[in-house]
């Protein structure tokens, strides 16, 4: 992975050639970032952009690498443990029961059943891995709500929705109509997943973010930018991340 230099600070990067692409693109990642290019971008275009950009490189790659430790972490998954839902921060009470599977369901906190026989050691994965499957169906279940009810009256109607764990983006409008959205989503307050999946729907018809995409979301959204807003300055708080005890 080629090394970007900053006077004394050094930053990973990965360089991206596109045929699609019709100009340089950086995508900021917490310690790193991704350069796309056109496809005939030469290596001195490619320098001349990071060369008039080093200055936000740095800026943005700092503040996100100091928002990443401000993340929500989790040490066990346990009663009384919290983790962030539909934004805010959401309590979860574990209790054995004679089952063989996990059973995880929400009335004002998380209520995870877990096999009885569970041992202490296995118990931690098995339920991080239940809680991520139920959330993932939850904000799918919410997209697809949303699509229901702002697809088809405005003339937008994907051809499906796909929830995915993706590292650098929200959300993603493919060539085929087929809608992509990050799970970690679930974390943010409702309007905010609401505003990801409008965003996303009228890709359908503006491949761009030109003003008549803004205007466009605005008449669905009137107040699409509150909502946006709040994602741009609060994604460090959508997910957990887990450490071991000190």
């Amino acid at each position: 992975m080629p090394v970007f230099r900053i006077g004394e600070r050094q930053i990973e990067y990965t360089l991206r050639r596109s045929a699609t692409a019709r100009r340089a693109n950086i995508t900021v990642t917490p310690g790193s970032f991704e350069l796309l290019v056109p496809e005939a971008a030469t290596d001195e275009q490619i320098e001349a952009v990071l060369h008039r950009r080093r200055a936000w490189i740095l800026e943005t790659v700092s503040a996100m690498q100091e928002r990443a430790k401000a993340q929500v972490r989790v040490y066990r998954f346990v009663t009384g443990a919290k983790i962030p839902y539909r934004g805010r921060m959401t309590r979860m009470t574990v209790e054995p029961f004679d089952d063989s599977v996990v059973e995880v369901s929400f009335r004002n906190g998380f209520l995870i059943r877990t096999p009885r026989d569970l041992t202490e050691g296995a118990a931690d994965a098995v339920i991080e891995s239940s809680l991520r499957l139920w959330l993932r169906r939850r904000v799918r279940d919410d997209a697809k709500e949303f699509v229901r009810r702002h697809g088809q009256s405005n003339g937008l109607k994907p051809r499906g929705i796909q929830i995915k764990d993706q590292k650098h983006m929200w959300g993603a409008c493919g060539q085929d109509r087929q809608i992509y959205l990050n799970w970690h989503l679930i974390f943010a307050p409702k309007p905010v997943l609401e505003y990801a999946v409008v965003h996303e729907l009228c890709h359908l018809r503006h491949r761009h973010h030109q003003p008549e995409f803004w205007s466009l979301i605005g008449s669905i959204l009137p107040e699409w930018e509150a909502r946006k807003s709040w994602l741009d300055k609060n994604e460090h708080l959508l997910g957990w991340r887990k450490v071991e005890p000190a």
